[in-house]
């Protein structure tokens, strides 16, 4: 695939200020993009601009709660005002539903016993605000030359995945986190059918299992590790795929 140049451009990762979020935010900022991190808190997000200028390059905050229409509105007015457009979206932001992995949260996430406004909540960050985010920040994106939309899902959204007896994800039960992200997978591809024509890709990244807060801290990749491939994706030429479901390693089955 063709290089991009890549200096100058605009990007908005939500939940920025940390984990995957804040590792892609450091890596764009290094290549001369302009990140806006987008935080639920005033001060998080403001934090880790700050670090982000002091480290590797250039960074502001807004305030954006991806689950509040209205601050997903005033975000975008916000870096209208300021950049008049947006060349990349990453939409990070989400939650598993499960806290910090306590003992009992393991039977809520057995099908026969789950908490279904658990399962309300996680979709309502990990679908509905990623819909949200999306349409708000398109009328933007519509004024890059090539938008770019990386969706971060996960290994654990791949029903063919899932369906192999067996399996690490077979043995996992996850009413809420896993199908959330198959449906985020599904909004990917419509999302790419849809804008296709107009050069903006969208693909979904899976960054693997990484250490952050949404596991407990118990994965084995940094976040650097797991941010390379949404950075990759967020950073394709024209040639590059849309409609697509990868990891670093490559592509993934749905």
């Amino acid at each position: 695939m063709e290089e991009r140049t890549v200096q100058g451009q605009v990007a908005l990762v939500t939940g920025g200020n940390k984990g995957i979020g804040r590792a892609v935010a450091e890596l764009l900022a290094a290549e001369g993009v302009t990140v806006v991190v987008g935080a639920r808190d005033s001060r998080r997000g403001e934090e880790a601009a700050a670090a982000i200028r002091r480290g590797v390059g250039e960074a502001r905050a807004v305030v954006l709660d991806v689950t509040d229409p209205g601050s997903v509105r005033a975000a975008a007015r916000w870096i209208e005002e300021r950049f008049g457009r947006l060349d990349v979206l990453v939409n990070n932001a989400g939650i598993s539903g499960s806290g910090q992995a306590a003992p009992q949260d393991a039977l809520d996430r057995v099908p026969s016993a789950v908490d279904v406004e658990r399962v309300r909540a996680v979709f309502d960050t990990n679908v509905f605000g990623v819909i949200t985010v999306t349409n708000a920040m398109l009328p933007l994106l519509r004024r890059s030359k090539a938008a770019r939309i990386v969706n971060l899902s996960s290994h654990a959204a791949s029903l063919t995945m899932t369906a192999t007896v067996g399996g690490p994800l077979s043995e996992l039960p996850s009413m809420a986190y896993s199908p959330s992200k198959t449906a985020l997978n599904a909004l990917t591809l419509q999302y790419a059918n849809e804008l296709r024509e107009e050069n903006i890709l969208v693909n979904a990244a899976a960054p693997g299992y990484v250490d952050t807060d949404i596991n407990g801290h118990s994965g084995f990749l940094t976040p650097a590790q797991g941010a390379a491939v949404v950075v990759r994706l967020a950073t394709l030429g024209d040639d590059g795929p849309t409609g697509g479901f990868f990891s670093e390693d490559g592509p993934l089955p749905w």
